[in-house]
């Protein structure tokens, strides 16, 4: 919106090109996103706490001694960063770019979709929302719509292709199988940062990290030089998603200074569903899923931790861990909940470096 405004002026007021370089709209948005949740915030969390006299229904994990402490808290407060990702995004970036309309469609249905479920939970009084078969059906449904959309604009010859880091020119031509690819990384982020989400700052952080590491990715791969010179795949049009990536960052910032421990407002299914949706949305169009299981290895490690002992209990009876996903096992063995999330966070911080490492080493 800035840059179609600023452009008609530019001729008489050259200072203002610097709007046409996507580094510098992409760190006035990671700006403008975090002041602004400094904004809505305040508003938002007295409101939720209105509207939520007994807080988020809060899951009996044993002898975790923080579990008390965490009563009473109000959930939902994904809204914060959604409020702040949208208006930055919009003002920021070019609105004309149907990468952003693609993303914008991802985040806004996935966190609708976790609304209903935090909604769902506070009205029953029940950790449990939503059944999980309408869950996964709806996400199933929006990740369609999405990677579709993705298939629609993408080059054709990357368009339904899968990369590989560490190669430079191999492709596999997965065809019509492609968008069921898709939908599975996308799905599979939406959950696994939905799984992550269980102590204050855990999962904000990791999703900050990826956002990092794709904010760069879209940088490069929607430049031709550095594309050609890294000898990644040039996806037209992709490098706008910089401003998103950097909204992204802003808006966790904001929302993790009211959620660092004690939380004043947790971030809900509506937060967590949508920034795990939206990642996977980003790696897919970018055409870089399989990094995005390296920079997300702690959402990975989250997921695989919940089904292998799903799996070990039901066929064995006995359990792997001593409660899933991975974070409460560490709790469960002594670890402080702020221990958990600063060595989850170094973790993720290498996994990070190792993804970028992957843009160089082909």
């Amino acid at each position: 919106m800035l840059y179609a405004l600023v452009s008609q002026f530019t001729e008489d007021l050259p200072l203002l090109d610097v709007f046409k370089y996507i580094t510098f709209r992409t760190g006035g948005a990671l700006l403008t996103a975090f002041f602004l949740s400094f904004i809505f915030a305040p508003s938002i969390i007295k409101w939720l706490k209105q509207k939520q006299t007994k807080g988020q229904p809060i899951r009996d994990l044993g002898d975790v001694s923080h579990m008390e402490e965490k009563k009473g808290t109000p959930t939902m407060g994904g809204i914060i960063i959604i409020i702040t990702l949208a208006l930055s995004t919009l003002l920021w970036g070019k609105i004309n770019n149907y990468y952003i309309w693609i993303l914008l469609f991802t985040t806004l249905a996935f966190a609708a979709i976790g609304f209903v479920d935090d909604w769902r939970k506070l009205a029953k009084n029940n950790p449990n929302g939503i059944s999980a078969a309408l869950k996964l059906s709806l996400q199933i449904v929006v990740a369609g719509v999405s990677a579709y959309a993705i298939t629609a604009v993408s080059r054709p010859d990357l368009a339904h292709a899968l990369t590989f880091p560490f190669f430079k020119t191999w492709l596999l031509n997965l065809g019509i199988f492609y968008i069921p690819f898709a939908i599975f990384v996308i799905v599979g982020a939406s959950n696994a940062v939905n799984l992550t989400d269980g102590l204050d700052g855990l999962a904000t952080g990791p999703v900050m990290i990826c956002a990092v590491v794709f904010m760069l990715i879209a940088y490069l791969v929607g430049n031709t030089v550095f594309a050609n010179y890294l000898q990644l795949h040039y996806v037209p049009g992709v490098g706008e998603m910089a401003i998103f990536c950097g909204a992204l960052v802003g808006s966790c910032m904001g929302f993790l200074w009211f959620n660092a421990p004690p939380a004043k407002i947790f971030m809900g299914d509506t937060g967590s569903l949508a920034l795990g949706g939206v990642l996977g949305t980003i790696s897919v169009a970018t055409k870089h899923e399989l990094v995005l299981a390296i920079a997300g290895g702690i959402f990975v490690l989250e997921a695989v931790s919940v089904i292998l002992q799903v799996l070990s209990f039901r066929l064995t009876g006995k359990r792997i861990f001593k409660m899933a996903p991975i974070h409460h096992h560490f709790e469960k063995k002594g670890w402080s909940e702020t221990t958990v999330v600063f060595r989850f966070w170094i973790i993720s911080m290498v996994l990070g470096l190792l993804a970028l490492a992957t843009l160089k080493l082909r």
